[in-house]
């Protein structure tokens, strides 16, 4: 497995969040304006696309955004999603973040808190899904 950087949304991390968030769970408004603006980690499997998140900045250099992160269905459950987070966090580090901010989906926060994240304010609805709030300080 090896994680590789893209500054620009790659044809791997688009296709695995149209497989993800698309097809298996409907959302509708996946692309946005900030795909140009993100930095974005594709894991490989050899040459095969199995997982992928985007960084950004957010209000200053040392705040940042991790999102769209998913690993296709028969890649879940191996820790592959906790070594996007892991080298996401990485960058940011290298970058000078201190802190970072995600949306969750409500049913996989526990796995962002095993991750160090806590849960800020009240549920909400994104697409018509529930998502919570979440950040963490990285020291």
């Amino acid at each position: 497995m090896n994680i590789r950087i893209f500054d620009d949304l790659p044809k791997e991390a688009k296709k695995i969040r149209e497989e993800v968030f698309v097809e298996e769970q409907g959302f509708q408004e996946e692309f946005d304006g900030v795909d140009g603006n993100a930095r974005h980690l594709v894991l490989f499997d050899g040459e095969r696309a199995v997982g992928t998140c985007r960084l950004f900045s957010q209000d200053s250099r040392e705040d940042y955004h991790v999102g769209r992160v998913a690993v296709t269905a028969e890649y879940r459950g191996r820790g592959l999603g906790k070594m996007l987070m892991d080298a996401a966090e990485e960058q940011i580090r290298g970058l000078g973040g201190a802190s970072i901010t995600l949306s969750g989906q409500v049913r996989v926060a526990d796995f962002y808190e095993k991750l160090g994240y806590c849960r800020q304010g009240e549920e909400y609805l994104d697409e018509g899904c529930p998502h919570v709030r979440m950040t963490k300080r990285l020291t």
